[in-house]
């Protein structure tokens, strides 16, 4: 089936449920009664598995193009269970243009248990393979990146992994299986923040990990209910829901976000506009060649974080949020939040440009976006011209 297709109709895995609902139930229970007291059943606790995250994880795997998946109760806890397969003094090597919360997770709680993290421009595979060592265990990229949208070469640092004994793990929170499916490129598992596109109706906090090795499944499944980090039945459910719209959602996104960028790019007040579906972008061809678009998320800069901040507070169907992905348009300016959590150490080499405008574009009328952006700019820089003329008096 071709994913838009497989996104409705479920693997229910020939379970027998004697009403055939078109929907399938909630197992919205903790525990689980056992046929004997020397036997266990199929389930028997929710934290070690539910019929209705088991179905989710189905669901996940088949639209990645996976074998096995894992459904976490955030982004942040999938992560989390990745990076435990870690040892004292294994290194993880990063890129350099990451959500705050990752480089939070690595630097004020791997640190402490050992794990050693380098941030490297993984854009550059010469860069990440001589930085590549006998400890290098795991290589974590995101494509494209959050919030400069940076294209990383899969299938290229699939290779540096695998010959240097390590895991490659990509996350593909911004473009979603529906654009782009990195196992396809030689990826060991793929990362999601299940709250983004997934879900798209920003009502589910969720995480995922999908692969296709076997022996790294099972190290997952053991680690998501040795710290009891699942996701829960109800969460499960409602993306379940979300899924089914999935490829929807993203086509209509993904087109108007094109057009929007294509728009920005004339404004006289932007920079530069980070949309890898712009032929000036550097990363144009290669995300061509191994996604099918470019995505809902845009960032741009203005040269002023001022204006920036007043572009970001006119908008009125652009929302102010942190998160990207939802049905509903969101602005951010990332360096204040989303990535505010970058230690204070980190932040000259990690952080956003203060400028940085990120927009996530939802399924609104293309136009009605496009005229909040014009207003929003029309304020932004009216206002600035008043207080010039205050400042002079």
């Amino acid at each position: 089936m071709k994913l838009a297709t497989r996104c409705v109709h479920l693997d229910t895995n020939g379970s027998a449920d004697p009403y055939h609902a078109i929907v399938p139930p909630i197992y919205q229970t903790a525990t689980f009664r056992q046929p004997a007291a020397t036997e266990f059943g199929e389930y028997d606790y929710t934290r070690s598995g539910n019929p209705t995250r088991a179905l989710l994880e189905r669901q996940l795997a088949a639209l990645e193009g996976g074998e096995y998946a894992r459904a976490f109760a955030s982004g942040m806890a999938a992560l989390t269970a990745l990076a435990r397969l870690l040892d004292p003094g294994d290194e993880i090597i990063a890129g350099n243009d990451l959500y705050g919360g990752t480089v939070r997770l690595f630097d004020q709680v791997l640190a402490r248990q050992g794990t050693i993290v380098h941030y490297v421009d993984t854009t550059d595979v010469a860069a990440v393979r001589e930085r590549v060592s006998p400890r290098t265990k795991l290589l974590l990229i995101e494509t494209p990146s959050n919030p400069l949208l940076r294209i990383s070469d899969i299938d290229a640092l699939a290779s540096l992994a695998h010959e240097a004994g390590a895991i490659l793990a990509v996350d593909n929170s911004m473009l979603s299986p529906s654009l782009q499916q990195p196992l396809g490129y030689r990826a060991d598992v793929v990362v999601h923040s299940a709250t983004k596109f997934l879900c798209g109706h920003s009502d589910v906090m969720a995480g995922a990990l999908i692969t296709n090795n076997n022996l790294l499944h099972e190290r997952l499944v053991f680690q998501q209910n040795a710290e009891g980090a699942g996701l829960s039945p109800f969460e499960s459910w409602l993306l379940l829901r979300g899924l089914k719209t999935l490829s929807l959602r993203v086509e209509r996104q993904n087109h108007s976000a094109q057009t929007i960028a294509e728009r920005l790019s004339q404004f006289a007040e932007v920079r530069q506009v980070y949309y890898p579906g712009l032929e000036t972008h550097s990363g144009y061809e290669l995300n061509r060649n191994q996604a099918k678009g470019a995505g809902a998320v845009i960032s741009f800069t203005t040269g002023d974080a001022e204006l920036s901040a007043r572009i970001v507070e006119a908008t009125q169907l652009f929302q102010i949020a942190v998160s990207f992905g939802s049905v509903g348009s969101t602005i951010s300016l990332p360096c204040r939040m989303s990535h505010a959590s970058i230690p204070k150490s980190l932040r000259g080499q990690l952080a956003p440009p203060p400028d940085l405008v990120r927009l996530s574009v939802g399924i609104e009328d293309v136009d009605d976006l496009s005229e909040d952006l014009q207003r929003a700019f029309a304020w932004g820089v009216g206002k600035k011209d008043k207080q010039l003329v205050v400042h002079g008096m």
